[in-house]
């Protein structure tokens, strides 16, 4: 369906407008008054068809002994489990029984961008009392999830599972599938979180450096060495134990709706094959999963299928699925989330039988970030992409500016923190550059999911774009911009701090090798290159330096291809998400590099992935980590 021109005066509102409402939308009214009676909490229903009726509306919950209000649907934290099939036409008819602005988002759905549900960016929002209907053709299958786009109420419940089941059945389906949804869930007024956070970014971190760490550090490294290595944390107002902003101080962490006190249970039989979707619908959380004795045959990333890969453990960043395959022995055992920070985790029974009760592991040591995860280089050493630094001369090190082309090429200069740059050769207020033909295949736009029997479009007809020339993009060190990385690179292979070298197989991004081909074979005619950046002592995010309300949107021309490569010049992984187009990670597999919709970034990382803009419309782009995006971590891209 495409976008009329003035349907888009009448839908897209204004920047700062669109902010108000996503602040304005959707607030939860937390009254502690509420009856002290614990809720009788439902794990979710399984909804299945191809016309919908949810209902949103609050429910009173109690997590942690203490009630609370949530935001349900259909009566349920999280709300049901949708079942399509690939090819039918959905009807979800919502309504709002809150008494503000909701939404629903499709997450990782390719569907018309007025079907996505961002308020003020690709409809209005659903006002209290209101009906909206979403109907869509589904053209893909896996495993997806929908939350709320309005406000903070994906922090407050709205949220769950999406099973697509493929047109053309599995030959050796196994016999259970179960979706796990895992989430963060706090007593906390959100806004609260979002204002502490804001005053003092360590406000949630109980884990700061402390005089006894210290002196194990001078026992392990020398004095001297300690010293500086301290000092130099120091100076940046930073802290090696950053590891997420919002630790279990703040959150308990769920599995399917379920604490760890009251875990949720999947059955099987002994020697039947069980399918687990693992989606990581929390806030602000990264998970690391692993079930103790079972080894997890992953065969799908964010709904597509890979080439299957045996591992013990992986890290499933915000808004992320995995599709795994564990063939357990009559016993029972339990399937563990950690957060990253080991604060906390999420558990469930695999099991046999009710009423077995298997162990459950102790967390691993707590992860600590380095010098090199602020992209900084050591003077006489050459840093490899998981190098630690505990034992190295901090009092040589050196923190060049660098400059850094589309290509990828470095060239360092002297220079201190507060001086450093960047300069790109392409700039994000970009024009459209001359539209290649694409007459030969735009019939097929949207392009189809990789899949069997799904045929690579041939190479573009005509004259492809060219890049147009940009002033260069220079950034500097300021309020919203702590820190410029001086050097980073593509490290697929490393699993993330606190996983290398554990003892335990580990999933990486390189082990993602697409099923099936990508579809489009044309090679990017222009990159878009984007750093990641932020101020953690004032808690700004951003794009280049710039919040959601100071920046301008992304254009891409319809049916152009792009090459997006992203620098992450903070201390703090980042799951970007683009709505409405795929992004083919680029990580070594060629025509069968995995098509994904939210990404990792680790620190000091480069990251490109390559899109098609084969769908018209305003799209949301942004870092999943709710609070985050708040802070200024958003921008719009345009396919026109």
């Amino acid at each position: 369906m495409t976008i009329k021109p003035e349907a888009h005066k009448q839908f897209i509102l204004d920047r700062r407008r669109f902010l108000q409402g996503m602040i304005a939308a959707g607030l939860v009214t937390w009254n502690a008054g509420l009856a002290k009676a614990a809720t009788v909490l439902h794990p979710p229903t399984e909804l299945k068809g191809n016309q919908f009726d949810l209902v949103i509306d609050t429910l009173p919950v109690n997590f942690t002994g203490k009630v609370r209000t949530a935001v349900a649907v259909n009566g349920s934290v999280p709300g049901p489990t949708l079942r399509w099939r690939e090819g039918d036409t959905v009807t979800l008819s919502v309504t709002n029984r809150l008494k503000t602005f909701t939404s629903i988002h499709w997450h990782g759905m390719r569907i018309p961008s007025e079907m996505d549900g961002v308020p003020g960016l690709s409809f209005e929002g659903i006002g209290p009392g209101q009906k909206f209907t979403y109907e869509f053709t589904v053209k893909q299958n896996g495993t997806y999830w929908y939350h709320s786009h309005s406000g903070f109420q994906e922090q407050t419940g709205l949220s769950g599972a999406i099973i697509i089941d493929p047109l053309l059945s599995e030959a050796e389906a196994p016999e259970h599938d179960y979706a796990i949804l895992l989430s963060d869930w706090t007593d906390l007024d959100p806004n609260s979180i979002l204002s502490n956070l804001k005053g003092d970014s360590d406000y949630y971190n109980y884990h700061r450096p402390s005089l006894k760490q210290f002196s194990r550090d001078a026992h392990a490294d020398g004095f001297s060495k300690a010293l500086a290595q301290h000092m130099v944390w120091a100076k940046m107002n930073m802290s090696p134990s950053d590891i997420a902003d919002v630790s279990g101080s703040a959150y308990s962490y769920l599995l399917n709706g379920a604490p760890p006190s009251s875990p949720w249970s999947a059955m099987f039989a002994p020697g039947q094959k069980v399918r687990l979707r693992f989606i990581n619908g929390s806030a602000m959380t990264f998970f690391d999963v692993r079930i103790p004795g079972l080894k997890m045959m992953v065969v799908a990333a964010d709904g597509n299928a890979i080439e299957p890969v045996t591992v013990d453990e992986f890290r499933i960043g915000t808004a992320e699925t995995y599709d795994v395959i564990v063939e357990p022995k009559d016993e029972a055992y339990t399937i563990f989330a950690q957060a990253e920070d080991r604060t906390g985790f999420a558990r469930a029974i695999l099991t046999p039988k009710l009423g077995l009760l298997p162990d459950i592991p102790p967390m691993d040591p707590r992860p600590m970030r380095t010098m090199s995860d602020m992209g900084m280089k050591m003077t006489g050493m050459k840093m490899s992409a998981n190098m630690d630094m505990p034992g190295m001369d901090m009092t040589s090190m050196e923190m060049p500016a660098m400059d850094k082309s589309s290509s990828g090429s470095m060239k360092g200069n002297q220079g201190s923190m507060s001086n450093m740059s960047v300069h790109s050769d392409t700039s994000i207020s970009m024009g459209v550059g001359e539209a290649a033909s694409v007459s030969s295949f735009e019939s097929s736009f949207p392009l189809p999911q990789p899949g069997p029997g799904v045929l690579p479009i041939a190479s573009a007809e005509g004259k492809q774009m060219m890049p147009a020339d940009h002033p260069a993009k220079i950034l500097h060190v300021g309020p919203e911009v702590a820190t410029v990385a001086s050097m980073t690179s593509s490290r697929p292979e490393d699993p993330g701090d606190g996983l290398q070298n554990n003892g335990r197989r580990v999933l990486t991004y390189a082990d993602l090798r697409a099923r099936y081909s990508g579809v489009d074979r044309r090679a990017p005619s222009r990159e878009i290159e984007l750093h990641l950046t932020g101020n953690m002592e004032r808690f700004i995010w951003g794009f280049d330096g710039k919040k959601f309300s100071e920046a301008p949107p992304i254009t891409l021309a319809y049916g152009e291809r792009v090459r997006i490569i992203l620098i992450n010049d903070t201390m703090m992984e980042h799951p970007i998400h683009l709505h409405g187009l795929w992004s083919e990670l680029e990580n070594g597999h060629g025509e069968f590099n995995p098509y994904k919709h939210t990404l990792i970034v680790k620190p000091a990382e480069r990251v490109s992935y390559v899109v098609t803009a084969d769908t018209r419309g305003h799209w949301a782009y942004h870092c999943h980590l709710m609070y985050h995006m708040e802070a200024g971590m958003f921008r719009t891209v345009i396919v026109q």
